[in-house]
């Protein structure tokens, strides 16, 4: 056994502030690691449940234009389908319609599924039969319409078209704002609407795997999927382009960006504050053993011996503090996961609540990252060693 850890074994390590300040520092670093996680992936699955992660569209990328719908099975859907990363392709229809209640009137943009599809709405395959939708939150708030409500609903193109439809379900959208209601409703419908047949719809959404979801990663596959688009589509079908998510909605991307910078600050704040709490208990510990340092200089102990002695001590200190900021940090995150019981504004915020989600890899990858930072600032204390001079501390003793 190395005499240094054994050494280090029986040093009493009094600085238990600084071991509060490293357990604190990191239960902030894991929770601030979640929550940046977290907001990945509900703003990315909710953009996904918007208009998929890449959207295969007319190149005016108009997609509410009934006169120009697109192939619902295409030369190239098995081409796009065989790109790594893409875990389905959807078929969707989209059409701006007109609810009256009364005397009040709202916009809403209806987006129509296939049946049996999952999404955010929550419709499946026996309600989205007979003219049944979801509604969002705020719609059901504003017009009062509710669950069990019929939906009268104006379609407004060469001629005015009139349907009923039955409310199913609400539920909270990604963005939840007055001028983008977005009302869910079954494919079928939407295309006996624009008065098409079942192969023709709006646009194609395609579905990415959830390790697909990183922005570069979204971009590539979007300029692959374009390329097979364009190699593959016959002369008789509508041209159509891949557009991703991260050009439709920059605006949510960059916020994502700047959430990514202020964790990496967190960490990097959290980081030394806990490094330099050890610095100070780990000077304390030093002053209180001169005596000691000088008697083991004494029976001729290397400085760098004596040092892997203290710094081994200390080193027990930071994983027990690690280990008790982690285990608080996942305490948080399992209580906010399943309770959401801190809410957020979601006109700033994107989401109703904060959201959190425990990626252990970028976890680990925090605390080894910490974890080495703290034990390279502990060199700096055991500068205060070399200086010890063995004679003086003898004579005092």
């Amino acid at each position: 056994m190395d005499v240094s850890y054994f050494i280090g074994g029986r040093l009493r390590f009094k600085g238990r502030m600084a071991v509060i300040s490293i357990a604190v520092s990191f239960l902030v670093m894991i929770v601030a690691v979640s929550v940046s996680y977290g907001f990945r992936y509900e703003i990315r699955n909710g953009l996904a449940g918007i208009s998929g992660d890449i959207q295969l569209a007319p190149p005016d990328l108009n997609v509410m234009d009934s006169s120009q719908p697109v192939e619902r099975e295409p030369a190239y859907l098995d081409k796009v389908m065989s790109v790594p990363g893409v875990d389905k392709v959807v078929p969707v229809v989209y059409r701006a319609g007109i609810v009256k209640n009364g005397t009040d009137i709202h916009g809403v943009l209806f987006k129509a599924l296939p049946e049996g599809q999952s999404s955010v709405s929550g419709v499946n395959a026996q309600d989205s039969i007979a003219l049944q939708v979801a509604v969002p939150r705020r719609f059901s708030e504003v017009s009062g319409l509710n669950p069990g409500d019929r939906m009268l609903t104006y379609f407004i193109g060469d001629k005015i078209t009139l349907r009923q439809f039955n409310i199913v379900s609400v539920y909270d959208p990604l963005l939840q704002t007055d001028d983008r209601m977005v009302v869910y409703a079954s494919l079928s419908d939407l295309q006996r609407v624009n008065g098409w047949n079942g192969n023709q719809v709006s646009a194609m959404e395609v579905m990415l795997d959830p390790a697909y979801k990183d922005e570069a990663v979204i971009r590539e596959v979007a300029e692959e999927v374009g390329t097979y688009v364009n190699a593959y589509s016959s002369d008789s079908e509508t041209p159509v382009i891949a557009v991703s998510s991260v050009y439709r909605y920059p605006v949510l991307y960059d916020w994502l960006g700047i959430l990514d910078f202020n964790v990496f600050f967190i960490l990097l704040l959290m980081t030394i504050v806990a490094g330099f709490n050890m610095i100070s208990g780990l000077l304390i510990m030093l002053f209180e053993n001169i005596s000691t340092i000088g008697l083991l200089k004494a029976l001729g102990m290397t400085d760098r011996s004596i040092s892997k002695a203290f710094i081994s001590s200390a080193a027990v200190l930071v994983l027990k503090g690690m280990t008790a900021g982690n285990l608080l940090a996942l305490l948080f995150c399992l209580i906010q996961g399943t309770t959401h019981v801190l809410t957020l504004n979601p006109e700033n915020y994107f989401v109703s609540f904060v959201p959190v989600y425990v990626n252990m890899g970028a976890v680990l990858l925090a605390d080894l990252a910490a974890f080495a930072v703290i034990m390279l600032l502990l060199l700096i204390p055991c500068i205060f060693i070399s200086k010890v001079d063995p004679a003086d501390t003898v004579r005092v003793k």
